[in-house]
C-alpha cells in the first residue's frame, strides 16, 4: 500500500489544503493529514480544533486519516512507515522554502521522497495567513475556506471572540 504524509499547521484549513489532500488521494492508497502541534507557535485555533475541522472535511474519504503530531516530520514518516512527504506549493517562494527543508530533512531520512503539488491556479493567492489577515481587518474570507467546514470555522472563531 502506498502511503503519504501531508503535514502542516492548517490554521485554519483552506481550499488550497483541500486541493492538495484530494490530489494525494488520487495518487496514494492512504493519505495522512498531520496537524502540527507546535507549542512555540501561536495559532488561531487549537490543534484539536484544526484536526476536528479536517476530520469533518475528509470524513467521507476512507483513504484520508487526520492526526496531530509534535516534532520532526521525518520522525512521523518513520512512525507511519512511508518515505513520501507531500508539500503544496503556490509559487517559487514556496518552492524555495520547501526545497531547503527537503534537503535538511533528507540528511535525517535518506530515503525521503518529497512530492511537490502545485496549487490550482484559482488558489494561488490562498493561504491560512490570508484568512487570519482577513479576520484581523474584518474582511470576507468565505471563499478561502472549504464550504463543508465554513460554518464550523466561523463558530470556533466566534467562540474565541475573533
Amino acid at each position: 500500500m502506498k502511503k503519504c504524509v501531508f503535514a502542516g499547521t492548517f490554521d485554519p484549513p483552506t481550499v488550497g489544503h483541500e486541493d492538495v489532500v484530494n490530489a494525494c488521494a488520487r495518487m496514494f492508497d492512504k493519505v495522512y493529514v498531520a496537524v502540527l502541534d507546535n507549542p512555540q507557535k501561536s495559532t488561531l485555533l487549537s490543534a484539536e480544533q484544526r484536526a476536528q475541522l479536517l476530520k469533518k472535511l475528509f470524513g467521507g474519504n476512507p483513504s484520508v486519516e487526520v492526526l496531530t503530531f509534535t516534532g520532526a516530520a521525518v520522525d512521523l514518516l518513520d512512525r507511519l512507515d512511508t518515505p513520501f512527504y507531500v508539500r503544496g506549493v503556490r509559487d517559487a517562494i514556496d518552492f524555495e522554502y520547501e526545497n531547503r527543508n527537503h534537503y535538511a530533512s533528507k540528511r535525517l531520512k535518506p530515503d525521503l521522497v518529497t512530492i511537490y503539488i502545485p496549487s490550482e491556479q484559482r488558489n494561488l493567492h490562498v493561504s491560512s495567513t490570508l484568512v487570519r489577515n482577513s479576520l484581523k481587518f474584518r474582511k470576507d474570507y468565505d471563499d478561502l475556506i472549504p464550504s463543508a467546514i465554513l460554518a464550523d470555522v466561523k463558530a470556533m472563531l466566534e467562540a474565541k471572540d475573533v
